[in-house]
């Protein structure tokens, strides 16, 4: 199906990010923690997301360390039943990435794969999406890398420590 409801994913790209960063500095939208997992949820349109942050991130360019500002590196999974999205996996890295690059995925012996656009990442198909998910409740930790439209190599890791409760909690609010 090649890039999954790409024009309808922009623009809800932009809604989405304005929401997750307004939920995010307004602690009344979260609705629960499990360890290392946010459980989000939104109105107007109605929307959950489960959320977390990287644990570690190493930036390099030309092979060697470097240090870069970043906005905001999330990686998470939502719902907007409205829109009939049902589990997504998005990932913002902080910056935009290099143009047709895409995010690598490494969940224990696991690999996969996301495309880009502008500051986000996702899988191609639901399909994929699903294998991911999977892949993430029987891990414990994701990292993903990635490259920036500047040339630095990013990669984040990301505990997956909660993240089956969070996604359970997250879809059940937004059925």
């Amino acid at each position: 199906m090649g890039f999954r409801v790409l024009g309808w994913m922009t623009s809800v790209t932009l809604a989405f990010t304005a929401s997750l960063a307004l939920a995010q500095e307004e602690s009344d939208n979260q609705v629960a923690a499990m360890t290392d997992w946010s459980v989000f949820e939104g109105d107007s349109p109605r929307e959950c997301w489960a959320v977390t942050t990287y644990k570690e991130s190493v930036n390099t360019k030309e092979g060697r360390v470097v240090a870069v500002t970043r906005g905001d590196i999330l990686l998470m999974v939502f719902y907007r039943p409205e829109a009939g999205v049902a589990g997504q996996l998005a990932f913002t890295g902080g910056y935009p990435f290099a143009k047709g690059s895409t995010v690598n995925v490494k969940i224990k012996d696991a690999e996969f794969e996301l495309f880009t656009e502008g500051e986000w990442a996702w899988p191609a198909t639901v399909q994929d999406d699903a294998k991911i998910i999977t892949a993430m409740k029987r891990g414990a930790d994701a990292i993903l890398t990635a490259q920036s439209s500047r040339g630095t190599t990013t990669k984040d890791t990301f505990s997956l420590f909660g993240f089956t409760a969070a996604l359970d909690d997250a879809e059940a609010r937004c059925k």
